[in-house]
């Protein structure tokens, strides 16, 4: 072979892996560019569901904003007097109090959504309610001569002008349940609210920001306004065991360990219960209230907390019938399809009625551990909101009779 030959065949032989390296390099840059376009595809796909999604809720909000307009427009005149003081909103609060007018009812189901069921049988029972307990506690507030003695505390309420709402926050009566609706009705994604950590209550103040009372008096005007009653001790019991007993709750720690220090005789003996005592609560709160110191919201009277005296509410809800109200409320304010079956399933078991009951089962039990004299002391302290609200409390007269 000679040396030209040679030559030749060297330089076939090496271009020949050359190639090869280079038809790789170009596979894998294909590869590469595969893999980017399907990540960019997926990556469009995601924000086009999610802005339908907001599309979507945005429609159903618009909708739900134009019907309340509609609806309340022709309802509530609006005044502007009530954008003045506290004493112009009792007045007008209380001004035609003797009509006893019931709670407005539509001419017909404001279901927007067919798949929800609508009961007028139900429906019907539920107004009837509603406008016994107004004209009950009307004729409670004029008997007692409370009206307009307390003044309305804006800062507690949860309005939505958008929605035609407007709640007094009771705290220890379904309150997380409605704080939770409102929550939606602020936006929240529904995903987000059942895994956050963040509490329900700071999520809510940060797309409803506590009113002034001016704007409490104009969204009174213009917005159903309710609140959510409870049988007082049921309600104060609740309160002791979630915040006080055990040391269960780290934010009222400090304070159940200055209610053993001061209300309890021997507090180093070994046999002496972690947290205080149901007895020694209600000591705290006897003593608390004839200081003329402000409650904890937690067991702060509704009477004086929500004033019910001073503002006229347009609806007046009841744990005891918890679900049936609430869609009441939702139906009345044209809110179906945003509210109706959006709680979860562990937040409809913690205020059924089964669930209430265990706290009703549980009253013998630290009601028994109080003498006639303490609880003379606390029914003092609620009984307004025992007969505001049509609650009986002699029952707990026989309960300590019988131990």
């Amino acid at each position: 072979m000679t040396q030209t030959e040679r030559s030749v065949h060297v330089v076939i032989v090496e271009k020949f892996p050359r190639r090869t390296m280079t038809q790789n390099g170009t596979r894998g840059k294909r590869s590469v560019l595969k893999r980017r376009l399907v990540v960019c595809l997926k990556i469009i796909l995601a924000i086009t569901v999610f802005s339908l999604y907001v599309v979507v809720l945005l429609r159903e909000s618009l909708q739900a904003i134009e019907e309340n307009k509609s609806r309340w427009t022709s309802r509530v005149p609006k005044t502007s007097h009530h954008r003045n003081t506290g004493k112009h909103l009792i007045h007008h609060a209380w001004k035609n109090s003797t009509n006893h007018t019931a709670p407005p009812r539509p001419s017909k189901p404001t279901t927007l959504n067919p798949i929800y069921e609508y009961s007028e049988e139900v429906n019907a029972a539920a107004e009837r309610d509603f406008a016994e307990r107004k004209n009950h506690l009307w004729d409670m507030c004029i008997r007692r001569g409370m009206v307009g003695v307390y003044p309305p505390n804006a800062w507690e309420f949860f309005i939505s002008p958008g929605h035609g709402l407007a709640w007094c926050n009771v705290f220890k009566a379904a309150s997380s349940s409605w704080m939770y609706y409102f929550n939606i009705l602020g936006g929240y994604n529904l995903a987000y609210l059942q895994r956050t950590k963040t509490s329900p209550l700071e999520l809510a103040r940060q797309r409803f920001p506590r009113p002034t009372l001016p704007e409490l008096a104009d969204a009174l005007a213009n917005s159903i306004s309710f609140l959510i009653v409870r049988e007082p001790f049921e309600r104060l019991l609740s309160a002791y065991r979630n915040k006080i007993e055990g040391f269960r709750n780290k934010y009222y720690k400090l304070l159940a360990e200055q209610i053993v220090k001061k209300y309890r005789k021997t507090p180093k003996m070994k046999d002496s219960p972690a947290g205080p005592t149901f007895k020694e609560f209600l000591t705290y709160l006897i003593h608390h209230y004839k200081s003329g110191n402000r409650f904890d919201e937690h067991w702060s009277p509704i009477y004086s907390f929500c004033t019910p005296c001073s503002i006229n509410y347009t609806l007046i809800a009841k744990v005891e019938t918890f679900q049936r109200d609430t869609e009441y409320i939702i139906r009345q304010a044209g809110l179906e399809t945003l509210l109706l079956n959006k709680l979860p399933n562990k937040k409809v078991r913690a205020i059924s009625n089964r669930s209430t009951s265990d706290t009703r089962h549980l009253i013998p039990k630290y009601f028994g551990q109080i003498d006639a004299q303490t609880l003379d002391q606390i029914i003092e302290i609620y009984e307004p909101d025992f007969e505001f609200f049509g609650y009986n409390f002699t029952k707990y007269y026989e309960l300590i009779e019988q131990n």
